[in-house]
């Protein structure tokens, strides 16, 4: 089983940005941790971030039949990226959506997912450890619908 895991606009500045609600960590971090948490359940992690839109779509449609499963957190994408969340949706991948912070009780504008429709778990307010959730959670789905086929 092999998970892409999607970073956008601005998560390069893990660590640097506003502490008080994304934490400290730098994301070669979060993805040490993540890439740690795979290894013990025998998953493969690919990483990309990037602050460009048409660059992670590049990016699903050019690992779309690599990957059994997509963990995201597209940043302020979340919020009106419809182009994100067809890329999403025409991959057919189950995918789990992460945000380091609690959107929901933000302003007004971040509290609107428009990928919400299309993943089949979001992740919200649990820090970054809501990375390593992702994956268990995304794993044990995949792994349920191999035993269902």
């Amino acid at each position: 089983m092999k998970i892409l895991v999607l970073n956008g606009p601005n998560l390069n500045l893990l660590g640097e940005r506003d502490t008080l609600h994304y934490g400290s960590k730098t994301l070669a971090q979060v993805e040490e941790e993540v890439a740690d948490v795979a290894g013990r359940l025998g998953v493969e992690v690919e990483f990309y971030q990037s602050n460009h839109e048409g660059d992670l779509i590049d990016e699903i449609h050019k690992k779309r039949k690599e990957v059994s499963g997509i963990i995201i957190n597209p940043g302020a994408l979340t919020h009106y990226s419809y182009a994100l969340r067809d890329a999403l949706e025409v991959v057919r991948r189950p995918v789990v959506e992460v945000h380091i912070s609690d959107i929901e009780k933000r302003e007004e504008w971040r509290r609107v997912s428009v990928i919400r429709d299309v993943v089949v778990r979001a992740i919200v307010g649990h820090g970054t450890a809501g990375y390593t959730e992702a994956l268990k959670e995304l794993t044990a789905y995949i792994s349920s619908i191999e035993e269902d086929s």
